[in-house]
């Protein structure tokens, strides 16, 4: 039997999860308990550890949806969160994937989605509980962290070490899905979610052909950083590739007349390599930081739609390998003093 955790401050919800899934409870396959806000959702939580997955909503008493992630994040975070909202902007979703929600569902609700989305959330939740196992019988948790968390554990005495860092040479790639925050405003939050997702599967393919890594998804644009040998060529490579492809691709059911375009930032330089966080609660990411870092997120920034842009020193060092145009001399955020920009045509 799954326990499912219900949080919503309406009344009429309870009434409408035990009728509309009157068979599963019936049969045992599913158990609801129900919270009317944050904080004594996580006094239910106290109570039942074995909880699977919880359905919140965003807007309640004392404590909201988007707050209960965050304490969902810290102390139980092997627990799956979808939540359930008629606040379904892009603000709202961002902060809650940020947050570590799983899914998202906009009210009213259709519930042969809401259905399916939580039989997905329960098999991603055995698969974890699945893995956990397996992690600690064959030692295969290669498989399910970046290899360069593996590389950075494996260098040295990690449990002494894990708040070190080091200086790196490498490339930083920003990719920003041009026009989403727009389309989604007209968009249900479940659709704009799978619209992105299947954006940042062509996104993640290329990169990962170029052996570069992700660094992390922030809202609708995406970070990877490339290491090694020809890393610059390879992130420039990348981002031609991507541009290509999602010019390829079908149009998304919903959006047919939507074309997904992208604005890339690339530099590349000296950087700092570790990780970053809450050393007391161990909540870490494996990260890069630096001014090479901050001046690739500005020249995203800059970017119009479908181009790819790198500064002078980037230009100088692949100006054999690839046809580049210069659009100018343009003043970042928070730099002094205009750099060159370049756009890579091909």
């Amino acid at each position: 039997m799954h326990k499912i955790l219900v949080v919503d401050d309406e009344m009429d919800f309870e009434v409408l999860i035990r009728q509309k899934f009157r068979k599963q409870i019936r049969d045992n396959d599913y158990e609801f308990l129900f919270a009317e806000n944050g904080n004594v959702a996580l006094e239910r939580l106290q109570e039942n550890s074995d909880v699977d997955i919880i359905l919140t909503d965003i807007n309640m008493p004392e404590m909201d949806g988007l707050t209960l992630l965050i304490e969902l994040n810290q102390h139980y975070p092997l627990v799956k969160t979808i939540i359930v909202s008629a606040y379904g902007d892009m603000e709202n979703i961002r902060i809650a994937m940020n947050r570590g929600a799983f899914d998202f569902i906009t009210k009213p609700i259709n519930f042969q989605d809401l259905t399916i989305t939580i039989q997905k959330t329960l098999d991603h939740v055995e698969h974890v509980k699945e893995t956990l196992v397996a992690i600690k019988e064959n030692n295969i948790l290669k498989m399910y962290v970046d290899e360069s968390v593996l590389n950075f554990m494996g260098s040295r005495d990690y449990e002494n070490s894990y708040m070190d860092n080091e200086i790196i040479q490498g490339t930083v790639i920003f990719i920003d899905i041009c026009c989403f925050t727009k389309i989604s405003e007209n968009q249900n939050a479940d659709v704009v979610v799978k619209m992105v997702n299947t954006y940042f599967d062509v996104i993640v393919k290329e990169i990962i052909a170029q052996k570069g890594t992700i660094d992390k998804f922030i809202g609708d644009a995406v970070m990877a950083v490339f290491k090694g040998d020809f890393h610059l060529d390879r992130a420039v490579e990348a981002a031609l590739a991507v541009r290509t492809s999602l010019k390829k691709l079908v149009s998304i059911e919903g959006f047919p007349e939507f074309t997904p375009n992208v604005s890339i930032g690339i530099n590349s330089g000296e950087m700092i390599s570790g990780n970053i966080g809450s050393e007391t609660l161990k909540r870490l990411d494996f990260t890069v930081l630096g001014d090479t870092v901050n001046v690739a997120a500005r020249i995203q920034e800059a970017a119009e739609e479908n181009q790819i842009l790198i500064c002078e020193h980037c230009f100088q060092k692949i100006k054999q390998a690839f046809k580049c145009e210069k659009i100018g001399d343009i003043r970042l955020k928070n730099k002094a003093m205009p750099i060159a920009l370049f756009e890579v045509i091909e």
